[in-house]
């Protein structure tokens, strides 16, 4: 999950990693956001390619 946002934010995973840890310490609902998101985001080994002719 952290990998995935790290792609689309521009940053590395290692300042996302932190970034989740840091707002997991806060109170709120940051860990079902975080349980969410990594079941919706797919693994990079599981992403498929297309092809097109």
């Amino acid at each position: 999950m952290c990998a995935a946002l790290a792609e689309r934010f521009g940053t590395t995973p290692t300042t996302m990693r932190v970034l989740t840890i840091a707002s997991l310490l806060l109170p709120g609902t940051q860990v079902l956001i975080y349980l969410a998101l990594w079941i919706l985001i797919p693994s990079e080994d599981k992403q498929t390619t297309t092809v097109t002719a």
